[in-house]
């Protein structure tokens, strides 16, 4: 079977790593897929489609007959800190890792209904059940973890925010600042998904609904809280309802899971702002600026 990487995949990578550290990778994929196969005595199924951005997921049976999926990402993209992650919470919450070692990377997960994720459903009821799931996630980290911090992830994003065009320059100060009071004062240190928003969120059979692709750190909730304060952005903007809705959306979502409102108000100031600027940067325009306009509101 060819194991070609989609264009989304390509792009993505390309963005963040660079084209040359990203096409030596993609280079090297389709063997890297069969060495894992093998090793794994996995029977494949099929590539997931459209897939990820930053990894190939396939679809594979195990020597037993049991269905599951086998990840493969870039060193880069840090699957060692996703394995930490997964194993720490052991299925509370998140996928199942389906192996206890991983010699070359890769990670064999249970498999959950990739066609189903929180999207399906309406807005509302969406919001309700992630906002459950992420709560199970937030626990203590085990004593030395290999995890960054809050403060040492959005320290290495301020550099390239302050290289946004003049025009963007109030925006991008307002966000620095509120990142700078808030790592001044964060009030716990948790274990954060990192990347928590309606698409990671998949159908399962153990339980309903469980959390995939983390990009794991430590610090507090309302930094992970943030990214979905944000989910379905285009129907935000398209319903022109502008800051109010934006504002009753933090609100509702802070006093469900007990986290502090203007924490959460900065965090989204903050993370709109760098994915904004970052998606300028990489020549994404339209979804710079509807991020961006988002940002605005805030």
């Amino acid at each position: 079977m060819a194991f070609e990487p989609s264009q989304r995949l390509v792009r993505a990578l390309g963005e963040a790593q660079g084209e040359s550290a990203a096409a030596d990778w993609l280079e090297r994929l389709p063997s890297l897929a069969q060495e894992a196969l093998a090793g794994r005595e996995l029977t494949v199924e099929r590539v997931q489609a459209p897939g990820g951005r930053s990894s190939m997921v396939v679809l594979v049976r195990r020597p037993d007959g049991t269905q599951g999926a086998l990840k493969l990402a870039p060193e880069a993209a840090h699957p060692e800190r996703e394995r930490a992650a997964l194993a720490h919470w052991n299925g509370w919450g998140a996928v199942q890792l389906a192996e206890d070692e991983s010699p070359d990377g890769a990670l064999l997960l249970e498999r959950l209904h990739c066609e189903v994720s929180l999207r399906s459903l309406p807005e509302a009821k969406a919001l309700l059940e992630a906002a459950g799931l992420v709560r199970k996630l937030w626990v203590a980290p085990a004593d030395g973890h290999p995890f960054e911090t809050v403060e040492e992830r959005t320290g290495r994003q301020c550099g390239p925010m302050r290289e946004a065009p003049r025009d963007l320059t109030p925006l991008v100060d307002a966000a620095l600042a509120a990142r700078d009071s808030l790592v001044s004062s964060a009030p716990e240190v948790l274990l954060l998904h990192g990347n928590f928003r309606q698409g990671k969120v998949l159908g399962g059979d153990r339980t309903p609904w469980l959390a995939v692709g983390p990009d794991p750190l430590v610090g507090e909730r309302a930094y992970d809280l943030a990214r979905l304060v944000r989910d379905r952005i285009d129907d935000q903007i398209a319903t022109a309802a502008g800051s109010p809705a934006t504002r009753r959306r933090i609100n509702r979502l802070a006093d469900s899971l007990d986290v502090d409102r203007e924490r959460l108000h900065g965090w989204t100031l903050f993370r709109a702002v760098e994915s904004g600027t970052r998606a300028l940067a990489a020549g994404r325009t339209q979804d710079g600026e509807m991020l961006l306009e988002f940002a605005s509101w805030l």
